[in-house]
């Protein structure tokens, strides 16, 4: 009989599966930070293209506007589970391609405690998204209602003098543009959109 002892494992191969452990953690998490990022972004990217019929954010207005006009209508719905209710001050307008409209839609609540919801937003026909920007809007930020507050929010967009020059839209004669709230939880700081002034609905 033989006097060695069995051989041990190469000391090498602990360290390669702690490498290989370690790899895996890392892959998981970054699967779940892309996993929540994926809305956020998605959202970013649909602002900036005004794919799926979300619109633009805009610093400014165009340095022209269009003798051609187009009619846009204001819609605005709440989710269930929010006690808001929420309305356009006007239910369309005609605005010329490229002037810089003002409007404001009305939300009160009829909750008995503090409530915050944020507003999603989007156009249709879808294919005027790119072209309808926000220079404000309420739904910019969270907003939060104290018990039987109404608040008058302002919306100021345009609707850009290209779209005349894009095949897919050149001929859109109405575009909708809709609200939704949809109930948050608080945030430490709730912040209220500039320009919108509150004051208390009746109980």
């Amino acid at each position: 009989m033989s006097d060695r002892m069995p051989s041990s494992a190469p000391k090498g191969s602990g360290q390669r599966h702690a490498v290989v452990a370690i790899a895996c953690a890392v892959f998981v998490v970054a699967m779940v930070g892309a996993a929540y990022a994926a809305v956020p972004l998605y959202r970013l990217f649909c602002q900036v293209t005004g794919f799926a019929g979300s619109t633009r954010v805009a610093e400014v207005a165009p340095d022209h506007v269009s003798s051609q006009t187009v009619e846009v209508r204001f819609d605005s719905n709440v989710a269930p589970g929010l006690a808001w209710s929420f309305e356009p001050d006007v239910r369309s307008v005609t605005v010329k391609l490229g002037e810089t409209k003002l409007i404001h839609y009305r939300v009160t609540s009829h909750a008995k405690t503090p409530t915050t919801a944020a507003a999603t937003y989007n156009v249709t026909p879808g294919s005027a998204g790119s072209h309808f920007s926000k220079i404000q809007c309420f739904c910019f930020s969270d907003q939060t209602l104290q018990p039987g507050e109404m608040m008058e929010m302002p919306v100021v967009f345009f609707v850009d003098p290209d779209m005349l020059k894009d095949e897919d839209a050149a001929q859109i004669k109405t575009i909708t543009l809709s609200y939704t709230f949809f109930p948050k939880a608080p945030s430490k700081a709730p912040t209220v959109a500039s320009g919108q002034s509150a004051t208390k609905a009746p109980l």
